[in-house]
Protein backbone atom coordinates (compact mmCIF):
# COMPACT_ATOMS: atom_id res chain seq x y z
CA UNK A 1 0.00 0.00 0.00
CA UNK A 2 1.53 3.28 -1.11
CA UNK A 3 1.59 6.04 1.45
CA UNK A 4 0.08 9.36 0.37
CA UNK A 5 2.62 12.10 -0.25
CA UNK A 6 2.71 15.15 1.96
CA UNK A 7 2.07 18.51 0.33
CA UNK A 8 4.63 21.30 0.22
CA UNK A 9 3.30 24.72 -0.78
CA UNK A 10 5.78 27.17 -2.30
CA UNK A 11 4.67 30.77 -2.69
CA UNK A 12 5.72 32.23 -6.03
CA UNK A 13 5.53 35.73 -7.42
CA UNK A 14 7.44 37.84 -9.92
CA UNK A 15 10.31 38.56 -7.53
CA UNK A 16 13.80 37.13 -7.71
CA UNK A 17 13.37 36.20 -4.03
CA UNK A 18 10.51 33.78 -4.59
CA UNK A 19 12.22 32.14 -7.57
CA UNK A 20 15.40 31.77 -5.50
CA UNK A 21 13.34 30.15 -2.71
CA UNK A 22 11.83 27.73 -5.25
CA UNK A 23 15.23 26.81 -6.67
CA UNK A 24 16.69 26.40 -3.17
CA UNK A 25 13.80 24.13 -2.23
CA UNK A 26 14.23 22.02 -5.34
CA UNK A 27 17.98 21.71 -4.77
CA UNK A 28 17.85 20.95 -1.05
CA UNK A 29 14.49 19.40 -0.22
CA UNK A 30 13.08 17.82 -3.36
CA UNK A 31 15.99 16.08 -4.98
CA UNK A 32 14.69 13.82 -7.70
CA UNK A 33 14.53 10.24 -6.54
CA UNK A 34 12.49 7.16 -7.22
CA UNK A 35 10.01 8.16 -4.50
CA UNK A 36 10.05 11.82 -3.44
CA UNK A 37 8.29 12.54 -0.14
CA UNK A 38 6.37 15.63 -1.21
CA UNK A 39 3.87 16.73 -3.80
CA UNK A 40 4.75 20.30 -4.71
CA UNK A 41 2.10 23.01 -5.00
CA UNK A 42 3.19 26.32 -6.50
CA UNK A 43 0.82 29.01 -5.27
CA UNK A 44 0.50 32.50 -6.78
CA UNK A 45 -1.67 35.25 -5.30
CA UNK A 46 -3.13 37.26 -8.15
CA UNK A 47 -3.87 40.86 -7.19
CA UNK A 48 -7.54 41.79 -7.47
CA UNK A 49 -8.45 44.08 -10.34
CA UNK A 50 -9.69 46.67 -7.87
CA UNK A 51 -6.20 46.93 -6.36
CA UNK A 52 -4.70 47.58 -9.78
CA UNK A 53 -7.20 50.18 -10.97
CA UNK A 54 -7.31 53.24 -8.77
CA UNK A 55 -10.35 54.87 -10.24
CA UNK A 56 -14.04 54.30 -10.75
CA UNK A 57 -16.44 56.20 -12.88
CA UNK A 58 -16.92 56.71 -16.59
CA UNK A 59 -14.71 54.38 -18.55
CA UNK A 60 -14.00 52.01 -15.67
CA UNK A 61 -16.22 49.28 -17.11
CA UNK A 62 -14.11 49.19 -20.27
CA UNK A 63 -10.79 49.20 -18.41
CA UNK A 64 -11.49 46.49 -15.82
CA UNK A 65 -11.66 43.53 -18.26
CA UNK A 66 -8.40 44.66 -19.90
CA UNK A 67 -6.63 44.90 -16.55
CA UNK A 68 -8.04 41.53 -15.46
CA UNK A 69 -6.80 39.88 -18.66
CA UNK A 70 -3.35 41.40 -18.09
CA UNK A 71 -3.27 40.11 -14.50
CA UNK A 72 -4.22 36.62 -15.73
CA UNK A 73 -1.43 36.72 -18.34
CA UNK A 74 1.04 37.76 -15.64
CA UNK A 75 -0.11 34.91 -13.39
CA UNK A 76 0.28 32.40 -16.23
CA UNK A 77 3.76 33.74 -17.06
CA UNK A 78 4.91 33.44 -13.43
CA UNK A 79 3.50 29.95 -12.87
CA UNK A 80 4.89 28.77 -16.23
CA UNK A 81 8.34 30.07 -15.27
CA UNK A 82 8.12 28.29 -11.91
CA UNK A 83 7.00 25.03 -13.54
CA UNK A 84 9.89 25.30 -16.01
CA UNK A 85 12.34 25.66 -13.11
CA UNK A 86 10.86 22.49 -11.58
CA UNK A 87 11.07 20.62 -14.88
CA UNK A 88 14.72 21.65 -15.33
CA UNK A 89 15.47 20.21 -11.87
CA UNK A 90 13.64 16.95 -12.77
CA UNK A 91 10.82 17.55 -10.31
CA UNK A 92 7.63 16.58 -12.08
CA UNK A 93 5.04 16.05 -9.34
CA UNK A 94 4.02 19.72 -9.43
CA UNK A 95 0.65 21.46 -9.34
CA UNK A 96 -0.08 25.16 -9.58
CA UNK A 97 -2.80 27.27 -8.07
CA UNK A 98 -3.62 30.90 -8.82
CA UNK A 99 -5.92 32.54 -6.29
CA UNK A 100 -7.01 36.15 -6.21
CA UNK A 101 -6.22 37.97 -3.00
CA UNK A 102 -3.60 39.13 -0.54
CA UNK A 103 -0.58 36.78 -0.64
CA UNK A 104 -0.56 36.37 3.14
CA UNK A 105 -4.11 35.06 3.20
CA UNK A 106 -3.83 33.11 -0.05
CA UNK A 107 -0.80 31.14 1.17
CA UNK A 108 -2.26 30.38 4.60
CA UNK A 109 -5.54 29.29 3.00
CA UNK A 110 -3.67 27.05 0.52
CA UNK A 111 -1.94 25.37 3.47
CA UNK A 112 -5.32 24.67 5.06
CA UNK A 113 -7.05 23.59 1.85
CA UNK A 114 -4.34 21.13 0.83
CA UNK A 115 -3.37 20.01 4.35
CA UNK A 116 0.22 21.03 3.63
CA UNK A 117 3.05 19.96 5.91
CA UNK A 118 5.42 22.72 4.82
CA UNK A 119 5.08 26.23 3.41
CA UNK A 120 8.11 27.76 1.69
CA UNK A 121 8.35 31.51 1.07
CA UNK A 122 11.14 33.79 -0.03
CA UNK A 123 12.31 36.75 2.01
CA UNK A 124 12.91 40.20 0.58
CA UNK A 125 15.20 40.96 3.51
CA UNK A 126 13.37 44.10 4.60
CA UNK A 127 14.50 45.80 7.77
CA UNK A 128 12.14 46.43 10.68
CA UNK A 129 10.84 49.77 9.39
CA UNK A 130 10.10 48.62 5.83
CA UNK A 131 8.56 45.41 7.18
CA UNK A 132 6.29 47.45 9.49
CA UNK A 133 5.21 49.80 6.69
CA UNK A 134 4.92 47.33 3.80
CA UNK A 135 4.02 44.22 5.77
CA UNK A 136 5.87 40.97 5.47
CA UNK A 137 4.29 37.95 3.83
CA UNK A 138 6.89 35.63 5.35
CA UNK A 139 6.43 37.06 8.84
CA UNK A 140 2.65 36.79 8.62
CA UNK A 141 2.83 33.20 7.35
CA UNK A 142 5.31 32.22 10.05
CA UNK A 143 2.78 33.32 12.66
CA UNK A 144 -0.48 32.21 11.03
CA UNK A 145 0.11 29.16 8.81
CA UNK A 146 -0.86 25.86 10.42
CA UNK A 147 2.26 24.03 9.31
CA UNK A 148 6.02 24.41 9.36
CA UNK A 149 7.15 27.51 7.49
CA UNK A 150 10.53 27.80 5.80
CA UNK A 151 11.68 31.31 4.96
CA UNK A 152 14.44 31.18 2.36
CA UNK A 153 16.74 34.20 2.21
CA UNK A 154 18.76 34.98 -0.88
CA UNK A 155 22.41 35.59 0.01
CA UNK A 156 23.51 39.19 -0.41
CA UNK A 157 25.86 39.88 -3.29
CA UNK A 158 29.46 40.60 -2.40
Amino acid sequence: MAKEKQVMVVGVDDSEFSMYALEWTLDHLLTPSANPNFKLLLCYAKPPVSASVGFVGPGAAEVLPIVDADLKRTAAKITDKAKEICKNKSVNDVATEVVEGDPRNVLCEAVEKHHASVLVVGSHGYGAIKRAVLGSVSDYCAHHAHCSVMIVKKPKGK
